[in-house]
């Protein structure tokens, strides 16, 4: 993608210069397989009295992460429907007949915005996603993760509660020679302790009621491949011999069945307890815990990974992508500030639900530190009540100026004393909406 690469959707000449990469498509047909074969940063939208704003609006919520800005003709304004998707998905619109002179203008600063995104900082695409990052203490895992696959002994991660203790375990699968066979994880605590034993081990017909033929259980279906047994600290004690057992001998004995069943299946525990601690109280077999703890990861908790939040937090956005408010782009420069500062006690998770509630409560085009429910500082903080203030008083002018010129772009930005440009900037910033048509057309002709 070069700096100056847009895609043209739609007919028309609007006198772009001649240096910049322009991709041209004629139909949306067309513009999804050239989005495809080369996504492009900027789009312009040439949009006649005849296109579908159902269709095109379909193409844009599949379509979202380019900057957009359409041409369109001045009726089409009165529609509601037009106007809600110049709002959801187009950064700046103009009217036909096109002011080619204004128009490479905005296209200018849409690629300018582009070019300030660091790709550097947008997740790989690779089976270790969510363990993203470049901290110390995530490198660390990674490298941890590649040796310990290598082996067949089993695997003991600790971590806290949300931290990705189970993407841990799937990367250790992934990574191991039976990453062809089956990854069975299991949930030791949410399992009810009457059905743990048949769940795991399986049962033969008859074995008690109910049980009207035989079954596999858990363990067995992880033949060939890894079983994962998350908060192993909760398998009840008698249970715990069972597992032993096979750890041991390979096989199992289902419930109510007198011949045993070799299973080749690696075991990965994970546990958020202290089971040293629990050996000692007697809630958990010691001889269980040696012969689990052979090879040892500890997933760091999310306040360990400060360098990684950011590069995470971007990564959920276009995970849930679908679940999101059309006119939301991304993270303001304050929630981003206010992500790196937050101590995340639910870690990973935490984040996860922090990010996907701000994709639906956002209203205007960048997520603020509100959105995820940050928005308050801590008062200990001096600087950062200061720099609210700050905040906050530049909003105020903002929209004080924009009253007193009856939301006229231009007149705001004399007023402000900077560019129009610049009070874009500064209403994306803030999530201020953008001046409706009649303001706009009023900045135009001045």
């Amino acid at each position: 993608m070069t700096t100056k690469s847009i895609l043209c959707v739609g007919v028309g000449a609007p006198g772009l210069p001649a240096d910049w990469d322009v991709t041209r498509a004629d139909t949306l047909a067309e513009a999804r397989r050239q989005f495809k074969a080369r996504p492009c940063a900027v789009g312009l939208l040439l949009v006649q009295d005849m296109d579908s704003c159902a269709d095109l609006n379909a193409f844009l919520l599949d379509h979202w992460s380019p900057h957009w800005i359409a041409v369109l003709p001045p009726l089409l304004l009165e529609h509601a429907g037009w106007r809600q998707l110049l709002r959801d998905h187009c950064a700046d619109y103009h009217t036909w007949p096109v002011d080619s002179q204004r128009l490479r203008h905005a296209l200018g600063h849409a690629l300018g915005m582009a070019a300030l995104r660091s790709e550097d900082a947008r997740p790989r695409a690779d089976d270790d996603a969510t363990l993203t990052g470049q901290s110390a203490a995530i490198t660390r895992l990674r490298r941890q993760i590649v040796k310990v696959a290598a082996a067949s002994a089993p695997v003991l991660i600790w971590g806290e509660s949300g931290s990705g203790k189970e993407l841990a375990a799937q990367a250790v699968h992934a990574h191991s020679p039976r990453r062809k066979g089956p990854f069975v994880p299991i949930n030791c605590g949410a399992i009810p302790a009457a059905l743990i034993q048949s769940e795991l081990f399986g049962h033969e017909r008859g074995a008690f009621t109910g049980a009207a033929r035989d079954k596999r259980g858990l363990i067995e279906s992880a033949q060939g491949g890894s079983i994962f047994l998350d908060e192993i600290g909760d398998l009840p004690l008698e249970l715990q011999a069972n597992l032993l057992r096979f750890l041991q001998e390979k096989t199992i004995y289902r419930v109510g069945g007198t011949r045993s069943i070799a299973v080749d299946a690696r075991v990965i525990a994970a546990s958020h307890v202290n089971l040293p601690q629990a050996v000692q109280r007697g809630a958990f077999r010691e001889d269980l815990y040696y012969r689990l703890n052979v090879l040892a990861l500890d997933v760091p908790p999310l306040r360990e990974r400060k360098d990684d939040l950011l590069p995470l937090a971007e990564h959920f956005f276009h995970a849930f992508s679908s679940e999101r408010a059309p006119r939301v782009k991304g993270f303001s420069s304050r929630a981003a500030q206010a992500i790196r500062e937050h101590d995340w006690p639910g870690n990973v998770r935490e984040l996860i639900n922090r990010v996907r509630r701000a994709m639906v409560m956002a209203e205007g085009r960048l997520i603020l530190p509100q959105d995820l429910g940050l928005a308050a500082a801590s008062p200990a903080r001096a600087p950062l009540q200061l720099d609210d203030a700050r905040i906050r008083a530049e909003r105020d002018a903002i929209d004080a100026s924009l009253l007193r010129a009856g939301r006229n772009i231009t007149l705001a930005a004399r007023d402000l004393g900077v560019s129009r440009m610049t009070l874009y900037r500064l209403l994306a910033k803030h999530g201020i909406s953008a001046p409706s048509r009649a303001s706009y057309t009023d900045g135009q002709n001045e």
